[in-house]
């Protein structure tokens, strides 16, 4: 195991948030799934316990511990995006899959964990700084999913 882990939180289902994440994105696995040697908070002996996954090659660590701790949008992965259409399909395949959408790129899957789907053309933007940032910013603040045309226009000034 690495020096540093992504510890996630999940009440029951880590090992179905590790398997969809894997099916999503790419670079992503599930790497290992263990199960509790005896009875735990939410859980009895023989649950899965922790799940070891990748999210496009982020070492996580998912662990099934109840309901005494709730995900937060304090945590998210921000997946860059090159285009409408891979922006268009992780925003889909999270909110399909009983997800729910936010403002400016963010969205929950399922599972209460939050994500920023960012095209990179976002970020440029507002990398660059002055009036195309401003721009940007201003159209970003409109949308739920980015649109990655409208990004484009404002950074043009159209």
């Amino acid at each position: 195991m690495p020096k540093n882990t992504i510890c996630l939180w999940y009440q029951s289902d880590a090992e179905g948030a590790a398997a969809f994440y894997a099916l999503t994105f790419p670079d992503s696995e599930v790497l290992a799934i263990h199960h509790a040697p005896g009875d735990f908070p939410g859980g009895h002996k023989g649950q899965v316990l922790t799940v070891e996954f990748t999210v496009c090659g982020v070492r996580c660590l998912g662990l099934n511990g109840g309901s005494y701790v709730t995900q937060s949008e304090a945590f998210s992965f921000q997946i860059a995006t090159e285009d409408q259409a891979e922006t268009d399909r992780y925003w889909n395949a999270i909110l399909s899959n009983g997800g729910s959408a936010s403002a400016c790129g963010w969205c929950k899957d399922k599972w209460g964990l939050s994500w920023q789907i960012t095209p990179r053309v976002l970020t440029e933007a507002m990398t660059q700084g002055g009036a195309a940032a401003e721009r940007a910013y201003a159209a970003m603040m409109t949308m739920g999913k980015i649109d990655v045309a409208a990004i484009e226009a404002a950074v043009r000034g159209d």
